[in-house]
């Protein structure tokens, strides 16, 4: 059982709760990152569009709620991960942003009541398939192609231009001059058709190779691949859909689009490929947008490219300005998401997967089925409840979905299609691994094993320990780690640091280079800061944000010995739950004796809360920052002045020092306006403040 899984069972758990208040923030920030991350980095969604939007919403209500606790790296400040590290990155000229969704007309009607209560002039809706690719912009200047950048992480994007080149409409030259237009951008959806995406997978499989999931992955995976003569190959094509930025030769002319429509005219005679005249509709009324959404959902199946649902625009261009944007979508479009697709399908069996805490979690295996152009064979059913309120058994004839790209889900049994043969599901009252009792608390959906020496949840933890999120320890994955233990070579995480190479030499596939590799990585995870260590031991409900406010709160991991549950409640983003699952792990004796071996064997036991720079210039002073900076990114300028003793403020109060405003600045600089008494700079003055205090 994955890592994958661990956070797939905390999504289920954050998806089944009603209500959510402050002690939930630290989980679903990371559980948000966590999809974020497989959306936009690994084109690997795991939720619906509507589950995700769900953990989104609960966060942002709690956060306007308590708005002190608003974080810049929240997901609900900013677009997706950051972009990938096999690529060159560079700025989008205007933020790339994520649609708000809506699924059904109710939602429609509620955006609609928002937009006319914003704008006092009367508008109309442009209305366009929503491409189910990989999203793209484009800049040009003087008519040539400059660079062309993935979404990355809203702000900067992978430079992907020579591979975009092979991408049929997107040419390297095209005459803006002749409309004044020196500069632009332009976003577009790259594809791969329905008829290449067979094409390619046949051709894979002749060669025995392993085939593309679908069509948006293939695309995504494509444009990132390194040999752009193998890009060409695989026939992708682009759709351009938006114009967002331009720059006039000289201030007296004036851009001839006024709407978005002509906008779109203007780039197809350029020779861009648009969406088909007969699939872009432009109405005056939100009545023809639903029933128009409605109708297009119908024959979404006959159209050569997957589209996933239908983008409504504002059509007027002032209007767009007015209505502006949020730091996460613009206020002036929407997307509507079709339903699911679903399939009938025989439930065959249940599977039971022991992850690193102990939880126990059931996987249905169902007999292969096409849904939505990929074939599902197992689907997850999460906990006891699941199974028991979806009254699911062996040999049931159950309904299945799947939207968009994600994994597939039960819906529910089809008891009217029994024939008395299906039997009914117990669940196991041992673990299947080690055999000991499960126990479940009362406050919990799911069984769990407590025997910390569980052979499956050691392994469990040992890949947890060595993944990206915890001590991102390379060359060392989830298939050497099961071989390893396999043969007898590890048991726990410490052994890690002891591993045989002598005889490690002597299997297949580990050369001299590969073991001077594991050695390597082995040795630098011993530098890591403390924080990583602590989130790499596993211990139930302490994710990212959490182990580094522990980490604040100690100067030694063995601090946490001796801390009471009352003075780990006092902590930010600590409840009753992670304060008890905390004192629990560093009370048992196993846990003390990993830890014993792990800081004899050298990795970093102390925290850097105390080496914070405390006679820096700035020590005392409290900065934060908003909008997009130029000259260097926001994270790289956070770490600049914390080097220096400063604080970065959560949000905007009195008590705030520095404002530091860069392009596109939103709520916060109008909030430290009327405080007063905060020190707004812009870019520059914020180079010249650090240029004094480095001096």
């Amino acid at each position: 059982m994955s890592n994958q899984n661990n956070f797939l069972q905390q999504t289920h758990l954050l998806l089944e709760q009603k209500t959510y208040d402050k002690n939930d923030v630290s989980l679903l920030r990371e559980v948000l990152q966590f999809h974020e991350q497989q959306y936009y980095e690994l084109d690997s969604p795991l939720i619906s569009d509507r589950q995700y939007d769900q953990l989104f919403t609960a966060l942002l209500q709690i956060e306007k709620q308590y708005p002190d606790i608003i974080t810049p790296d929240s997901p609900t400040q900013r677009v997706g991960k950051n972009a990938s590290p096999l690529f060159t990155t560079e700025q989008h000229l205007v933020p790339m942003l994520s649609l708000q969704n809506t699924y059904n007309e109710g939602d429609l009607l509620d955006w609609n009541k928002r937009i006319a209560d914003a704008l006092d002039t009367p508008y109309t809706f442009v209305i366009e398939p929503k491409y189910d690719g990989a999203s793209i912009s484009l800049v040009y200047e003087n008519n040539q192609l400059k660079r062309a950048l993935t979404r990355g992480n809203g702000i900067a994007g992978d430079q992907i231009t020579a591979n975009a080149l092979q991408v049929y409409g997107i040419p390297q030259e095209v005459d803006f001059l002749s409309h004044h237009l020196t500069q632009v951008e332009l976003r577009g959806e790259v594809l791969m058709s329905k008829k290449s995406f067979e094409q390619n997978n046949a051709d894979f499989l002749a060669e025995n190779k392993s085939a593309f999931v679908n069509a948006r992955n293939a695309a995504s995976g494509t444009l990132r691949m390194k040999d752009s003569r193998e890009v060409k190959k695989r026939n992708l094509t682009a759709f351009v859909y938006h114009l967002s930025y331009y720059q006039l030769q000289n201030e007296q002319q004036q851009f001839t689009c006024e709407k978005h429509h002509q906008c779109l005219d203007l780039l197809q005679q350029l020779g861009f490929q648009i969406a088909e005249k007969t699939h872009v509709k432009v109405v005056s009324s939100i009545a023809e947008v639903i029933a128009y959404c409605k109708a297009f959902e119908a024959q979404r199946n006959n159209l050569d490219y997957d589209i996933d649902g239908m983008v409504i625009k504002i059509n007027e261009l002032k209007a767009q300005e007015q209505l502006g944007m949020t730091s996460h979508h613009p206020r002036w479009a929407v997307a509507y998401k079709f339903q699911s697709y679903r399939a009938e399908t025989i439930l065959e069996k249940i599977e039971y997967q022991v992850g690193r805490t102990g939880v126990i979690s059931p996987v249905a295996k169902v007999k292969p089925t096409r849904i939505g152009g990929v074939t599902v064979s197992s689907i997850s059913v999460f906990n006891e409840n699941n199974i028991q309120e979806k009254d699911l058994r062996i040999g049931d004839t159950i309904l299945i979905e799947r939207a968009g790209d994600v994994i597939p889900n039960i819906l529910h049994a089809l008891p009217e299609k029994r024939n008395g043969s299906e039997q009914i599901i117990h669940f196991p009252t041992q673990c299947p691994s080690c055999q000991m009792p499960l126990m479940k608390n009362a406050d919990e959906a799911h069984w769990r094993c407590n025997n910390v020496v569980c052979e499956a949840q050691m392994v469990e933890r040992m890949i947890y320990f060595c993944s990206k999120d915890a001590m991102d320890i390379q060359f060392l994955g989830e298939s050497k780690i099961k071989l390893f233990f396999q043969l007898g070579f590890i048991k726990n995480i410490s052994d890690l640091y002891q591993l045989p190479f002598d005889r490690i030499s002597n299997l297949d596939g580990f050369g001299e280079k590969t073991i001077t590799n594991l050695q390597q990585a082995l040795q630098a995870s011993k530098n890591k800061p403390a924080h990583f260590l602590l989130l790499g031991l596993g211990i139930p409900f302490v994710g990212k944000t959490t182990a580094q406010t522990l980490c604040n709160a100690i100067t030694n991991l063995n601090d946490l010995k001796t801390m009471s549950i009352e003075s780990l409640q006092q902590l930010e983003d600590v409840g009753p739950k992670v304060a008890h699952s905390i004192q629990h792990f560093f009370s048992h004796q196993h846990h003390l004796l990993l830890l014993t071996q792990l800081q004899q064997q050298g990795l970093n036991f102390t925290t850097t809360k105390n080496n914070n720079n405390i006679d820096g210039t700035l020590s005392g002073k409290s900065f934060l920052f908003t909008g997009t900076l130029q000259n260097r990114k926001r994270s790289d300028a956070e770490q600049l002045v914390k080097n220096l003793g400063a604080q970065i403020s959560p949000s905007v109060s009195s008590k705030l020092d520095y404002l530091i405003v860069g392009q596109d600045a939103g709520s916060k600089l109008e909030k430290a306006k009327k405080i007063g008494t905060v020190n707004i700079l812009n870019e520059s003055q914020f180079e010249e403040l650090l240029h004094q205090k480095n001096a």
